[in-house]
């Protein structure tokens, strides 16, 4: 168990938190919420002990292992994969390393011997003889194909490479596992793996992610940074959610009577309360829920963003035809023979492990790159707005968010755009920000506005969750759900998947698998897993 003593942590006069006082118990897996630069990261380095609060303790159970997500992908280049997995288990690891080096001397003597076996005790102790096999074990989960399990971690892609760390975070069973964006360049698949795997693990669980559905299936319990103290929730993040409105909406209703607000909470309580009985806290889990009262939930202070795309003109029923289209990069074929056609109304999403060949078929179609063979014909109706996933170009411009905004807007007038750039958060002193100093998420938004000033009828976007915290996540997914125009996207967010797509494209190397279907219906469909089977397979490909 890890728990907080009135912990606080200030950066000269801003404080993140203050008297801090929780509780993380073996059997339950916490969400870390809140808005960017609350804090949440910060807090888990807190509990891994990489940084210091400014008063109050960390308490950690003696004997209990504390194992983290490294951030840093370049840390282990020199080291083999199998072996950075193992690394994870650092007592363990050192265990092996030592014997291993004794077993290599030369000289060996009586006095190696006596080491050796103590060394061969603490180590069969530590399930040392399974260790290779569960770390690949964990690679193969995560799709690092067993070729690669002896190759140097320099060797492996960026993708690759958090995969590999995520493995080492897992292995060994930890008493405390603290992962901060654990789902973070993994495709649907990997995360699916993960969360299967984060369900049947017995310990603590500590996690920050913006996937909505990854949070929903894996987290018993939510705590929120927010007014700068961290509140503790029993449930999930929809949960938390609701609560939070529910919270807000009766706080507006001041002439609501105290019984029945009580009642609408009890209804609501009830009613996450029944969901709850399907979970594998359920007993205890049910009963913190019946017990909460008015007092236990708060409004949160975050906002939403206001996402909505509205098209200057329907378009036609020819919208875009795809023939034979072909793209090589170096010596690796990337599109094969792509044919398809777009109809009105369709919110297509493409998925599948290789992000390269959706980056690279969405720039083909916005004449960023050319194909090697094929062509495609847009309908003259259409109207095209373009999301890209590099998108620096964009902002390397000295102009304050007002003059940029105001190069793709028709209405120049100052008040408009500071009340659309308002819409998206950026108020005040925020809209007269340098666009070449955005965060990540700063500049998503920034570029949603562009798309919405643009009246597209058509909307191409190319990882547009990425960098979002989620209330603009759940924005940007509400607005795309009420769009009426035609939509391509690519999401690793399951939830944002689920709920927009009418349509499933997934690129493989002989062509596509094109099924009109919702996301949750592609992934279990047996038609899709066999076509995986037979061409993945063949292909010595892991997915």
């Amino acid at each position: 168990m890890i728990s907080t003593s009135n912990i606080s942590l200030s950066f000269g006069k801003r404080t993140l938190f203050e008297d801090v006082n929780l509780k993380f118990s073996p059997g339950n897996c916490y969400g870390i919420i809140g808005a960017n630069g609350s804090g949440k990261s910060t807090f888990i380095k807190l509990l891994s002990g990489e940084n210091e609060p400014s008063t109050g303790d960390i308490i950690l159970t003696p004997g209990e292992r504390l194992a983290t997500l490294k951030q840093n992908q370049f840390e282990y280049d020199e080291f083999q994969v199998l072996k950075t997995v193992m690394m994870g288990h650092q007592t363990l690891y050192s265990i092996m390393e030592e014997r291993d080096a004794i077993y290599a001397k030369p000289d060996f003597n009586d006095e190696d011997g006596i080491k050796a076996a103590e060394l061969e005790g603490a180590f069969a102790e530590l399930h040392g003889w399974e260790a290779e096999s569960e770390a690949a074990e964990l690679l193969s989960g995560l799709g690092i194909n067993d070729e690669n399990h002896t190759k140097l971690m320099k060797d492996l892609t960026g993708n690759e490479k958090v995969k590999v760390l995520l493995a080492q975070a897992l292995f060994g069973n930890p008493d405390i596992l603290l992962l901060d964006e654990p789902t973070n360049h993994l495709d649907i698949i990997s995360i699916n793996w993960l969360e299967d795997f984060l369900a049947k693990f017995k310990n603590t669980v500590i996690v920050i992610s913006h996937d909505r559905h990854f949070i929903n299936q894996v987290c018993t319990h939510i705590a929120d940074i927010d007014y700068g103290k961290i509140q503790m929730y029993t449930g999930n993040y929809d949960f938390w959610l609701e609560s939070s409105q529910l919270a807000a909406k009766q706080a507006k209703d001041s002439n609501k009577k105290i019984e029945s607000k009580r009642a609408e909470l009890q209804e609501f309580i009830s009613r996450f309360s029944a969901n709850a009985s399907k979970s594998k806290q359920a007993t205890s889990r049910k009963k913190q829920l019946e017990n909460l009262t008015l007092e236990d939930i708060k409004p949160s202070s975050r906002k939403m963003p206001y996402v909505v795309f509205n098209p200057d003109r329907e378009a036609g029923n020819n919208l875009l035809e795809i023939n034979n289209l072909a793209k090589m990069e170096g010596e690796e074929l990337l599109l094969n023979d792509i044919t398809f056609k777009v109809e009105k109304g369709d919110k297509i999403a493409f998925v599948g492990p290789n992000d390269i060949v959706k980056t690279k078929l969405f720039d083909i179609l916005n004449e960023i790159d050319k194909p090697d063979s094929g062509n495609y014909i847009w309908g003259e109706t259409t109207k095209v707005a373009y999301f890209p996933k590099d998108n620096a170009d964009y902002f390397d411009v000295d102009l304050n968010l007002i003059d940029w905004l105001r190069q793709y807007s028709k209405e120049k007038d100052e008040s408009y755009i500071r009340g659309f750039l308002g819409r998206m958060l950026f108020s005040g002193e925020e809209s007269l920000k340098n666009a070449n100093v955005l965060s990540g998420g700063e500049r998503v938004r920034c570029l949603l506005a562009k798309m919405m000033l643009s009246g597209a009828n058509v909307l191409i976007l190319d990882g547009a969750t990425n960098h979002l915290d989620l209330e603009s996540i759940s924005a940007l997914n509400n607005g795309l759900m009420d769009f009426k125009g035609t939509i391509l996207f690519n999401s690793h967010d399951h939830q944002f998947v689920q709920t927009i797509a009418n349509r499933i494209i997934e690129i493989i190397p002989t062509g596509i698998i094109d099924k009109t279907m919702t996301f949750d219906e592609y992934i279990s469909d047996e038609k899709v897993k066999k076509i995986h089977m037979d061409v993945y397979h063949a292909l010595s490909i892991n997915i």
